[in-house]
């Protein structure tokens, strides 16, 4: 079972200082059509897509997955980090993650967050960072593969 860790903006929807994320009906933004065919492309029905977001405590699994439906994403298995009531960074949230759980065989971080390039080596590894400004695009996808089909071993 593969995990895709997901960030949404900065990954999904792109953060530009200079202007605002169009809005769906559901009260959500839109995600480009480059993240979307990226996700889509890796995604497969065993994955887990766990959301990393600071959104992530937001809305329901249930909710969270029509977000995605209504964006071109069915995905089948979504989880979320717990929600961050003592203003961790994503680092460390990730961080206290992989402490608490077993760790996956084969696993992603998609996100945009600098903190990131703080993490243990065994974890950074499976890193593919966007940037901010444009998000996920078919350029991170090439990477992503590689690191899903080479798992590596963890001490």
């Amino acid at each position: 079972m593969r995990f895709i860790f997901l960030d949404i903006d900065g990954v999904m929807v792109p953060a530009k200082s200079w202007s605002s994320p169009e809005i769906l009906n559901d009260g959500f933004a839109a995600f480009t059509s480059k993240s979307v065919n990226v996700l889509n492309s890796i995604i497969t029905d065993d994955d887990i897509v766990m959301l990393t977001t600071s959104h992530k405590a937001n809305y329901t699994i249930v909710e969270w997955k029509n977000i995605f439906n209504k964006r071109g994403l069915r995905i089948k298995n979504i989880q979320r980090l717990p929600e961050n009531s003592n203003y961790l960074t994503r680092k460390d949230e990730i961080t206290n993650w992989f402490n608490l759980n077993e760790w996956p065989q084969q696993f992603v971080i998609l996100d945009d967050d600098k903190s990131l390039n703080d993490l243990s080596l065994n974890i950074k590894n499976n890193l593919v960072q966007t940037s901010k400004e444009v998000g996920l695009t078919n350029i991170h996808l090439q990477e992503i593969k590689s690191i899903l089909e080479n798992p590596k071993e963890y001490a």
